[in-house]
């Protein structure tokens, strides 16, 4: 695909021990948005979700179905879901319990994730419940997901550090990441949920798992730009060997139970990073850029994106 920069730019120079491909598991739409005070129209995230697929997005994360009560801007997930038909894209949603399975599979939903969390604070304050009582809720709703042939993402929360707990003990991630995958998750996203994370302990965490069973394949990366190191920690996990990364379209987002967790990765810098070092995403990123600068406005501010705003702002 095109990148969008000036010149040709950026100039492709490969680096070595680096993936020739990466998929970029899109989360604009839900977890870019379910931190919004505001609630955005239906309408205009299902125009978002068809702009991030047009843009060469192949997984589009569209929305969860969790309680209204706890995240109100996704309380019109079985009003959007059905304007997404036509997506060319894999749209994977949010489950929370046995009662969201039924909602998602409902409405013909193939790709759905549970959220989990590394540490016992986070568990009781996202989930109310224990690490091994939440894993105990997720087990029948992985089980008839696999039943039906559906894709499960496992989401763990907390992998690098807690807001609460502190520095979380690498042994304690690995048993929970284990646990996930023994109940059936297809993949495993491994969560910088406050950004603290830096390069060597990505590297230590990814071995740790490795030396546990957990192969790379199964892995993708979801790194908040807390502390500027979202990008660093991601080429560390690339030299790893992982191939999926998360990021949120124009860096929207952060965590609703988290006070302290920022914005998402930027989708526009990650494909400006990739398309640099030659690894292919199939990412269009001029119409990627647009897409974030059309819904920056419908947000009534600038996008956080560094690539967004480099790019707008030589455009105008």
């Amino acid at each position: 695909m095109t990148a969008a920069g000036p010149d040709g730019l950026p100039m492709r120079v490969p680096a070595k021990n680096l993936p020739t491909h990466v998929r970029v598991h899109e989360v604009g739409a839900r977890d870019g948005l379910q931190n919004e005070k505001t609630v955005v129209p239906t309408e205009v995230k299902a125009e978002f979700i068809h702009r991030l697929a047009d843009a060469g997005l192949t997984t589009v994360e569209a929305t969860s179905f969790v309680h209204p009560k706890w995240v109100p801007q996704l309380a019109d997930a079985e009003e959007l879901f059905p304007l997404l038909r036509d997506v060319n894209a894999e749209l994977p949603v949010l489950v929370p319990n046995s009662r969201g399975l039924d909602r998602a599979l409902a409405l013909g939903a193939r790709r759905i994730a549970v959220f989990g969390s590394a540490t016992e604070t986070f568990a009781s304050r996202n989930l109310n419940r224990t690490v091994d009582e939440s894993l105990a809720m997720f087990e029948p709703v992985v089980a008839r997901a696999r039943e039906d042939k559906v894709h499960v993402r496992g989401y763990l929360s907390m992998c690098f550090g807690d807001p609460w707990e502190g520095a979380v003990p690498i042994r304690q991630v690995v048993r929970v990441a284990k646990a996930l995958l023994d109940l059936g998750c297809d993949e495993l996203s491994l969560g910088d949920t406050i950004g603290v994370a830096t390069p060597g302990h990505v590297v230590a965490l990814l071995t740790a798992l490795n030396e546990a069973g957990v192969p790379t394949s199964a892995i993708g990366v979801h790194f908040h730009d807390t502390y500027g190191q979202a990008l660093a920690n991601t080429l560390a996990a690339l030299q790893q060997g992982v191939t999926t990364v998360d990021a949120s379209a124009g860096g929207l987002g952060g965590c609703p139970y988290a006070k302290s967790a920022t914005g998402n990765l930027a989708t526009e810098d990650l494909v400006w990073m990739l398309d640099g070092l030659g690894i292919e995403t199939g990412v269009d990123l001029g119409r990627l850029t647009a897409t974030s600068a059309w819904m920056a406005e419908r947000l009534g501010r600038p996008s956080p994106s560094r690539t967004v705003r480099a790019l707008s702002h030589k455009e105008s």
